[in-house]
């Protein structure tokens, strides 16, 4: 139940699409404003949005084949997700937003990746080849966008610099953070916890997706910084400390909790 629960999370963040497509689009300087664009960006967010669509199409069909979850409450979720809408806390600028993304697709990545090694140690063969198959995409989505950030720090160090201080002073939000299934006002902390209590996706996780940044942007190595870059590196460097000290002192929940997903079981 605990990994459908993760699953079914999975899958509602990867349905949620139109949401990410039109915020990507918004972004200053990478409008598509034709719809058919023949552009760099255009074909790129139009590769992107096709191949993440296949995600939710996947997983959405292997769980109602499963006959083990509520596909009325999963899809009153989806609904409500896409309704709800997404907010990053980018605005429409794009350096952070290829911070966000290049965050984001690396934590997709893993989740779906460490969902596939739990659907393998309980003998689920399809399933581990389906997380595998969507890691890889993930995988490959997060390479281009740290390449893209990595260009923006070769070009405009400061500008590149204060954009990731910006998104990690905010924090990461998650895309299905607004998630709701119209019973239970806190279901994307709920799931958050299942996730984390299963190591599906961790604090740690979250700690070693900064580290990764640091260490291909190159951002310890940076010099030449204005001042006030200088004391965003600073505060940057220092994050993956802070927030070991804090992850080492926090523990799942262990409280038990119904989710309409799987009918109203508890776990």
């Amino acid at each position: 139940d605990e990994l459908l629960v993760v699953l079914v999370g999975d899958m509602v963040t990867e349905e949620a699409l139109p949401s990410y497509q039109t915020w990507l689009n918004n972004l200053a300087g990478l409008e598509d404003s034709s719809g058919d664009g023949d552009g760099a960006w255009p074909s790129w967010s139009r590769g992107w949005t096709a191949e993440e669509n296949r995600h939710g199409d996947l997983l959405n069909r292997y769980l109602y084949l499963t006959g083990r979850v509520d596909m009325r409450a999963v899809e009153i979720t989806i609904q409500h997700l896409i309704r709800n809408g997404f907010n990053p806390q980018t605005a429409n600028d794009p350096y952070e937003g290829f911070v966000y993304t290049s965050f984001q697709e690396r934590a997709t990545n893993i989740s779906h990746r460490n969902a596939g090694i739990l659907a393998s140690r309980a003998g689920d063969k399809r399933l581990t080849d389906i997380c595998g198959t969507i890691a890889g995409d993930e995988a490959r989505h997060e390479k281009a966008y740290q390449s893209f950030m990595k260009k923006i720090f070769e070009l405009d160090p400061d500008g590149a610099v204060n954009a990731f201080y910006n998104m990690m002073k905010k924090r990461i939000i998650m895309p299905a953070s607004l998630m709701d299934d119209g019973r239970n006002p806190d279901l994307f902390d709920d799931f958050s916890v299942v996730a984390q209590r299963i190591g599906v996706y961790t604090s740690k996780d979250y700690i070693a997706i900064l580290k990764h940044l640091l260490q291909i942007w190159s951002v310890p190595q940076m010099k030449g910084l204005s001042e006030e870059s200088a004391r965003a590196q600073d505060y940057l460097c220092s994050l993956p400390e802070r927030y070991t000290r804090i992850a080492e002192r926090q523990s799942p929940s262990k409280n038990k909790v119904k989710f309409s997903w799987i009918h109203d079981r508890e776990i």
